[in-house]
């Protein structure tokens, strides 16, 4: 079993907190994390499934259940589904605190991001500390074998795609997930949106990996109007499998392009929405390069601290970076991804971008295995040394 990289975080946060929001997408393994933390934590627990009539009816009288259960971590799964219990929780923590209870009491898992937060972002300030578990990363599979790193890139990291028996099998379950999004999740989660519509506007995005939103182009592709489509890209990023990269803004006079890029956040999800069974299917799809980079960026961006700042940089004239980090203002990394092994040298418009955003660190980072200098200021390294080595000593 692959031991995930975030349980000691949670762990940590249950000592620190009342309450702790779980939030990731279905299936990634919210439920697994919580119950193994609950055993490891050697706290009774007491966990309840809101989507399950029985659990929900247990919370009829969510004060006088849950107060019997003071000395157990309770975990309440899918918890936008009982919106109205954050001021129930609200009250409990406050009088086990009066008790000198002040941590370890809820855990609560959402597969929403903006549900969770708006309900209690008020109720539960100052009570709850939200982190997010995401598709399994490059260095939670190291170590389960020599093709595993192909393995994540192919299907992804949702674990019962990753360690399915077989690319098919793999492939099969992604596109029941996909089904099962469109037709129950996404109306569950309020959305009225027809399941087809949707599906075209997801396959729309994974064509478009990587690339700058064209709004208008998906409107007219899919009949619909500007305004909906930034709708329904908000319940996507919302739902956490889209991710919005914001582009690099300063007061410098270049004139920098201000349409965020998108990004299926999970390579997996990419191939099936595509029809992309198998890694050497993937070799030959005009996608191959965009879903590489969107592997690496995801695998970037859940290994950085809250704190780091992230975006991308691209002016009319060309100059372009993938992906910058700012640590903090005098700490600003320009990140390039290549897919080339014999060739990853960035374009010149990468070393201008680096000089316009005045870059601490150029990075390349390439498939290859090999770690060397471009030049003076510029090194070309795999995902695994800038994951492991250098944003373990930039934390």
């Amino acid at each position: 079993m692959i031991e995930r990289a975030i349980k000691p975080v949670i762990k940590d946060l249950l000592t620190r907190f009342p309450a702790v929001g779980l939030l990731g997408p279905r299936q990634v393994g919210k439920t697994t994390l919580a119950l193994s933390l609950a055993s490891e934590l050697k706290a009774s627990s007491i966990y309840l499934d809101l989507e399950l009539p029985s659990d929900r009816a247990k919370l009829s009288d969510p004060e006088l259940y849950l107060g019997q259960h003071e000395e157990s971590l309770v975990i309440l799964d899918e918890i936008h589904r009982l919106p109205g219990i954050f001021k129930t929780l609200r009250g409990l923590i406050d009088k086990r605190r009066r008790k000198g209870n002040r941590s370890g009491q809820f855990l609560l898992l959402g597969s929403a991001s903006i549900d969770l937060l708006q309900q209690s972002a008020e109720t539960l300030a100052g009570r709850i500390k939200y982190q997010e578990l995401r598709p399994f990363s490059e260095p939670e599979i190291r170590g389960v074998g020599p093709q595993a790193g192909d393995q994540l890139w192919v299907r992804g990291g949702f674990p019962d795609s990753f360690l399915a028996g077989n690319d098919n099998e793999s492939f099969e379950w992604r596109s029941a997930f996909i089904q099962t999004y469109l037709e129950r999740d996404v109306p569950a989660l309020g959305p009225r949106i027809p399941a087809e519509t949707l599906r075209r506007y997801w396959q729309m995005l994974a064509h478009n990996q990587a690339q700058m939103l064209n709004a208008a182009q998906l409107a007219s592709g899919l009949g619909l109007s500007g305004h909906t489509v930034a709708r329904y890209l908000d319940i996507m990023v919302d739902l956490l499998l889209v991710r919005r990269l914001l582009p690099w803004s300063s007061n410098a006079k270049k004139r920098l392009v201000r349409t965020p890029k998108v990004f299926v956040r999970d390579s997996g999800l990419v191939h099936a929405l595509l029809g992309i069974r198998e890694r050497e299917e993937l070799l030959g799809h005009p996608v191959v390069g965009a879903s590489w980079e969107g592997m690496v960026i995801e695998n970037i961006l859940g290994a950085l601290p809250a704190s780091a700042q992230t975006s991308f940089y691209r002016t009319s004239a060309g100059a372009e970076i993938d992906l910058i980090i700012e640590f903090g203002a005098k700490d600003r990394w320009a990140i390039e991804v290549k897919r080339s092994i014999g060739n990853p040298a960035p374009s010149k418009g990468f070393y201008i971008g680096c000089e316009d955003i005045r870059a601490t660190r150029q990075i390349v980072l390439y498939p290859g295995t090999d770690r060397y200098k471009l030049d003076p200021n510029t090194e070309v390294m795999p995902l695994d040394i800038l994951l492991r080595k250098e944003l373990h000593r930039a934390k």
